[in-house]
């Protein structure tokens, strides 16, 4: 059958109106339609009114017939030119060798990132014979799990090897004094702020165009200072307690902030700090002044941040003032005790105009004479502050009083070793059948002397400075003699239980560590 001339004109027109707002595979199935209705011969004639290829146009017919779903796409996949990355097959691997020496994070990680910019790695590549824009470097980065990201402060230092036995130690503390009905209280100085016209970070909603104006530089203001907020977080009764100090964060400002509680938990440094001779000599003066027991477990070092009233209190102590300078300690004052939260949280406030002297020295015999008992697991993080009649003074603040009569036989008083001395000369004779009793640096102990300073250190936690002062020997002895019987006990399956509360006899060993330590000779160094 013969198509009319006409009919092709007419064709032609129409394709020229629609085709060129077509995409190809509409274009097909249009031409496609038009030829099955001239029948035969149609195919030939919409190709020359088309000006296509009848190929194209069968082809057009071959989808219609097939009675296929539309596409959503113009072309089939794998149609179209192909990816920059697909012709280049080394594309890929250099754009890797350029990034990964300044990759930053966790390789395995999903997310990564690179300093160098997109443009940069696209010159560079350019260079190295791969034709790339900088569009297409970014897409080929987010392919292989690279992404834009700031700075995350997740390294927390060296981690102890009992950190989460700590934790679980800690918990275990807090749950128990809890039950009982005791409060457990989380203790930290938060960051000082500076007093006056200063930029505090955040917004706060104000008129368009009129911010509040504040000081260029941040030097501090010689007449407002600095605010010092120590706070405390009651963990049960979800309250906090917040001492702003004008003068100085030291120990005895921290224990100044802290009255009626009874197991405390504090961060590993700062003026609480487990190493920290000020704060258990202030700690035990305030046990004494409330006749409480004062237990304290210490966040294991590096940890800070997981301290509980990091982000049950200050963080949104934080929030609430945010955008707003601290013009004054009132205006810090009000700010804090304006805090709350959905989810309960009340704080209180005060001033505290008290002054705070630095540089304060607690000398050993102060230390060696708190009544303070260490915990079996960590005595270093764990440890409780027991009342006594007359609280511990600095040296310095210390009324001079005469020597009292010592006796030595009072180191084995039955109430201090927790045995009678029958039963401590048994221990003796059974130790000395494994020990060396020659064995030894000069100053050497006689043999009963060791195991009984052993028994001392293990039933009422004296350490070995102490010791040293009692039995008129050396620091360094004393470590040497308290390892090696320790080892000696646990090779024979001997445990010394530490004393539950201090025997009334330790006030004596006490006083005798306080006069001998004031001459030069027996002058002894501590850790903590």
């Amino acid at each position: 059958m013969r198509i009319p001339d006409e009919t092709r004109d007419q064709l032609a027109v129409k394709f020229a109106v629609l085709l060129p707002h077509l995409d190809e595979r509409q274009r097909r199935l249009l031409m496609a339609v038009e030829a099955r209705v001239l029948g035969h011969g149609g195919v030939r004639a919409v190709a020359q009114a088309a000006a296509v290829s009848e190929t194209t146009v069968r082809k057009g017919v071959f989808e219609l017939e097939a009675g296929e779903e539309p596409l959503g796409r113009v072309r089939r996949p794998g149609g179209g030119r192909k990816r920059v990355a697909d012709l280049d097959l080394g594309l890929r691997p250099a754009l890797l060798a350029l990034v990964e020496p300044d990759v930053r994070g966790d390789p395995m990680s999903p997310l990564r990132w690179t300093v160098k910019s997109t443009r940069t790695l696209a010159r560079e590549l350019t260079w190295a014979g791969h034709r790339v824009s900088a569009d297409t470097v970014a897409g080929l980065l987010r392919e292989e799990g690279f992404s834009l990201q700031a700075n995350a402060k997740t390294i927390e230092g060296s981690q102890h090897p009992d950190r989460d036995a700590q934790f679980r130690y800690l918990n275990e503390q807090a749950r128990e004094h809890r039950d009982t009905g005791q409060p457990v209280i989380s203790v930290d100085t938060k960051k000082k702020e500076l007093v006056g016209e200063f930029k505090n970070s955040g917004c706060q909603w104000r008129p368009t165009g009129e911010p509040v104006p504040v000081s260029v530089h941040d030097f501090a203001d010689p007449q407002l200072g600095k605010a010092v907020p120590y706070g405390i977080y009651d963990l049960a009764a979800n309250t906090g307690w917040v001492n702003v100090g004008t003068d100085h964060d030291t120990a005895a400002f921290a224990v100044e902030s802290i009255r009626r509680w009874l197991l405390i938990t504090a961060d590993a440094g700062g003026s609480n700090g487990y190493r920290t001779r000020a704060w258990k000599l202030e700690l035990a003066q305030l046990a004494a002044e409330t006749e409480l027991t004062i237990t304290v477990c210490h966040l294991p070092p590096g940890t800070s941040k997981w301290n509980k009233i990091e982000h049950r209190l200050f963080s949104h102590i934080t929030m609430n003032w945010r955008g707003r300078p601290l013009t004054s300690h009132e205006v810090i004052v009000q700010s804090i005790a304006a805090t709350t939260t959905r989810t309960g949280l009340r704080v209180r406030a005060a001033l505290d105009t008290n002054t705070y002297p630095t540089g304060v020295r607690i000398g050993d015999a102060e230390m060696a004479a708190l009544p303070l008992t260490r915990h079996a697991f960590h005595g270093d993080w764990n440890y409780a502050l027991h009342p006594q009649a007359h609280p511990v003074v600095p040296a310095a603040r210390a009324p001079q009083a005469p020597a009292p009569q010592w006796d030595q036989a009072l180191l084995s008083d039955p109430a201090l070793t927790g045995m009678s001395r029958q039963q401590l000369d048994v221990l003796t004779g059974t130790l000395a059948l494994d020990a060396d009793t020659r064995r030894g640096r000069p100053p050497r102990l006689a043999f009963p002397d060791q195991v009984l300073a052993s028994v001392l250190h293990l039933r009422v936690n004296l350490a070995a400075e102490p010791l040293a002062v009692l039995f008129n020997s050396s620091r360094t002895a004393m470590h040497r003699t308290l390892l090696k019987n320790r080892k000696l006990l646990e090779a024979h399956g001997i445990t010394i239980p530490p004393a539950t509360t201090p025997p009334v006899a330790l006030a004596a060993l006490q006083a005798r560590v306080l006069a001998q330590t004031g001459e030069p000779h027996n002058k002894i160094k501590t850790t903590c």
